[in-house]
């Protein structure tokens, strides 16, 4: 009995050295990879990519952006009037019948000067690497900037990278930590393999659907 314990336990350390092994390095890869992709918004101004790429998070009750959300928006409105993009996608998560992140999103983008017409709403944008998917599959981007907290940016640009785009990365002016930032630093360990797996396979997101032209209309997006 003494024995199976001790073997089970040289099994379970072993597993967990295993694990951080891979986690360390998979987070090393990604943030290596993209250190000299994430810009502030005079470099990226301009640059008229394809799109910027907003990614979503959560929503207030009232249908407001919650104040992360928030930050990621002022980023983009002001990224798109210096030129930086195009267009706009929000990407975000409306699963659910009664939530809809990427019509919260155009709403305030339109309401702090981006014109409706340049807003395309991503209903289908349910994780980091999904919206990059679909930013390329789905929007038919090849080159985009990418609008949210600098925590979240390397894994974003991987993503993109790995999937063939030109991307580049940008925080929002100013920003400092949030309440849980630590839990969310911790969260983005595991997200990065995850997400840095999903693009080396090319994985398609959970909706693909029919190709839609940054060329249109965004109101056209229903």
């Amino acid at each position: 009995m003494r024995r199976l314990l001790k073997y089970t336990l040289r099994l379970a350390v072993a597993a967990v050295v295993a694990c951080a092994v891979v986690l360390g390095g998979a987070n090393a890869l990604v943030m290596t990879a993209t250190s000299d992709a994430i810009v502030g918004q005079a470099d990226a101004r301009s640059r008229a990519a394809d799109a910027i790429v907003v990614l979503g998070a959560s929503v207030n009750p009232d249908g407001t952006p919650s104040d992360i959300l928030r930050a990621r928006l002022d980023d983009a409105v002001a990224l798109y009037k210096e030129g930086a993009g195009r267009k706009v996608i929000a990407s975000g998560d409306n699963r659910e019948l009664h939530y809809n992140e990427s019509q919260a999103m155009k709403r305030y983008l339109v309401e702090h000067g981006v014109p409706s017409q340049d807003v395309f709403c991503d209903y289908a944008g349910f994780s980091t690497y999904e919206s990059m998917y679909r930013a390329k599959n789905v929007f038919g981007a090849k080159s985009i900037v990418v609008a949210t907290q600098e925590y979240h940016l390397p894994r974003a640009l991987f993503a993109a990278k790995a999937l063939g785009m030109e991307a580049l990365g940008v925080a929002p002016a100013g920003e400092g930590a949030y309440d849980d930032q630590f839990s969310y630093d911790l969260r983005e360990i595991p997200a990065r393999a995850k997400d840095a797996v999903q693009a080396l396979l090319n994985a398609p997101s959970t909706f693909v659907g029919d190709a839609i032209d940054l060329a249109g209309s965004g109101d056209d997006v229903k």
